[in-house]
């Protein structure tokens, strides 16, 4: 955070004192600020859930182009507004959320070059003067530790609700000035831009520079007793079940196969689509219904955490309930399973062996209370469709329209699609598990579907981070990212430790598996484990099976060159990476506006 107060990208004046503007081009000024910055907060809708109330309420007001002429009345159109050369620079971050400047004295002196002090005006000079002296560094210092350590619902109730702190004023501490427009929006839409500026602030954790090695990841696992898991579909593709967003994934097979005629892969998983055409969802279900798959030595992982009383908490993102074949208990399915069904007319719930039958044979399965058996009909006649004589409609023929391409009563697993929101257990859980966790694990997962995508910004940022994964997240913050095959890692992991992975016993008959038993047996041999690589000096390590790509060959030509340096004593030259690196990576990435 900027220890020095921030300039607020406030618009002129719109006073007419001596020496100011016309006042068609001191509106045009400001109606570009206003733009900015309401375009900024919009396009954060996007990561920070909004009402429409509120958004009805940031676009009251806003100048309407009305015509050709109008953009000389000084109206802006906000789309039009991007290009404009009086934006600010430093307007908007990656996340979306609108900012001012946060360079204290010399962005002051340049935004006064710009205007002016009389294109200023007496309230964009009140407006400088109270950012420049709102708050003290040690008043900040405390807000961003409490806003990281303890959430953002701890934040507001602090200094919204008990302190009573004015919202634009609690802004200037985030670098944020907003416009006289914004100023004067309603309590409910100022809060709203004040959670943007929080959430914005949440994703910037700064890494931990203690923690570089595998060496560090051992103790870690080893100390903790408390430890949160957040998995993806990473850790089920060695069992047969594809992920989604790899370039073999899912999403890529869909759409190079072209089979399902999808303007979109992710329409499978669409909601709105599934209620139009669910016979396209059940054509392919069966190839990820979790009938005869085995849980992997991920799965086998979390369940040896839990055994020895580290686990707080599995949070997956899959549907496949092999955590639960595993013998997980303490797993939260964020995104629901197979294991129920409802119907999306009645919701009725069955278990999902219900229609297990109607997956494994491409049928749409129906619902057996809102498709009751319908008595025969009358009559053949009564269901004819209105022919056409060559004088006219024939009159005696039923004008009934096309009956549905399916009935009301549609049976459909209790997985979440896109659409829908997610079970109350998830965000009742997180909240209490925020206060406990010492230690998060992320496992196989790109981090790309909110909100479990968002989980790690509402955890504290001194809680320690390893990522294990494939691919890099570059826009996520770890504190040690092990990238390769997951399975890999995980056994070279316990072969360090020196635990033994439970055993799961093979499908039985029925096609279900048996509880897992302990492996009570000492693992094979690991003697021709090929060992990690480091990436420089850094807190990045590859296994077999890593894809780093350019965010690796950055990350060792930064340590390349730190090392090429002259001994001239930097502190930096040690396992920890070098400051700028957290920085570096904040600057790359846009976290959930892709």
């Amino acid at each position: 955070m900027q220890s020095s107060p921030p300039t607020p990208p406030t618009p002129p004046s719109r006073g007419s004192a001596a020496g100011d503007p016309p006042p068609r081009a001191t509106a045009a000024k400001r109606s570009v600020y206003y733009a900015a910055q309401l375009r900024a907060f919009l396009e954060a809708a996007e990561v920070v859930d909004v009402e429409p109330d509120v958004i009805e309420d940031l676009l009251d007001g806003f100048p309407v182009d009305d015509g050709p002429d109008s953009g000389e009345e000084g109206d802006v159109d906000v789309e039009e507004e991007e290009d404009a050369d009086q934006a600010p620079e430093g307007e908007q971050r990656s996340g979306g959320a609108p900012e001012a400047s946060a360079r204290g004295a010399e962005d002051a002196a340049s935004v006064d070059e710009d205007f002016g002090e009389e294109d200023a005006g007496e309230e964009w000079a009140a407006y400088l003067q109270e950012a420049q002296t709102a708050w003290t560094k040690s008043e900040v210092k405390e807000m961003m530790s409490t806003l990281k350590e303890q959430g953002m619902a701890a934040f507001i109730t602090e200094y919204v609700v008990r302190r009573a702190i004015p919202i634009p004023k609690l802004l200037y501490a985030f670098g944020v000035c907003l416009c006289p427009e914004l100023r004067a929006k309603q309590p409910r839409t100022l809060l709203y831009l004040l959670r943007v500026a929080l959430s914005r602030e949440l994703e910037s954790r700064e890494r931990l520079l203690t923690y570089n090695t595998i060496d560090d990841v051992v103790h870690l696992i080893q100390n903790a007793r408390r430890i949160l898991i957040l998995t993806g579909a990473g850790i089920s593709v060695s069992c047969g079940i594809p992920d989604f967003r790899s370039r073999n994934g899912l999403y890529a097979s869909l759409q190079e196969n072209g089979e399902y005629d999808l303007d979109d892969p992710q329409q499978m998983f669409d909601i709105q689509y599934f209620r139009e055409n669910p016979a396209v969802f059940y054509s392919f279900a069966s190839k990820i219904y979790p009938s005869n798959f085995i849980p992997s030595p991920c799965h086998r992982f979390i369940k040896l955490i839990e055994d020895k009383g580290k686990l707080l908490r599995n949070y997956t993102q899959n549907i496949d309930t092999l955590e639960t074949l595993a013998g997980v208990q303490r797993v939260v399915q964020c995104h629901g399973s197979f294991a129920t069904a409802s119907c999306i007319n009645c919701k009725v719930r069955v278990p999902g062996t219900d229609i297990a039958d109607d997956i494994m044979n491409q049928r749409v399965p129906l619902c057996r209370i809102c498709n009751v058996a319908q008595p025969p009909a009358l009559s053949a006649k009564s269901g004819k469709k209105g022919k056409k004589r060559k004088d006219g409609w024939d009159s005696d023929a039923s004008d009934e329209p096309e009956p549905p391409t399916y009935p009301p009563g549609i049976m459909k697993p209790d997985i979440t699609f896109f659409g829908e929101k997610l079970d109350d257990v998830f965000e009742r859980s997180l909240m209490e598990d925020r206060h406990q966790v010492d230690l998060l694990i992320i496992i196989g997962t790109s981090l790309k579907v909110a909100p479990v995508s968002d989980t790690i910004s509402h955890l504290p940022h001194s809680v320690p981070q390893i990522l294990i994964n494939k691919t890099p997240i570059k826009h996520i913050n770890p504190d040690v990212v092990l990238l390769g095959n997951a399975d890999d890692i995980v056994l070279h992991l316990c072969r360090r430790l020196g635990w033994d992975l439970p055993e799961v016993p093979a499908p039985a008959p029925n096609g279900t598996l048996d509880a897992p038993k302990p492996n009570l047996k000492k693992r094979p041999s690991a003697e021709f484990e090929r060992e990690p690589q480091r990436v420089g000096n850094s807190h990045v390590w590859l296994f077999e099976g890593a894809e780093g790509g350019k965010w690796v060959e950055e990350i060792e030509r930064r340590y390349q060159q730190q090392q090429e340096r002259p001994a001239d004593g930097d502190a930096s030259s040690g396992s920890a990476p070098p400051a700028s690196d957290p920085a570096a990576q904040r600057q790359a990435k846009r976290p959930r506006t892709e």
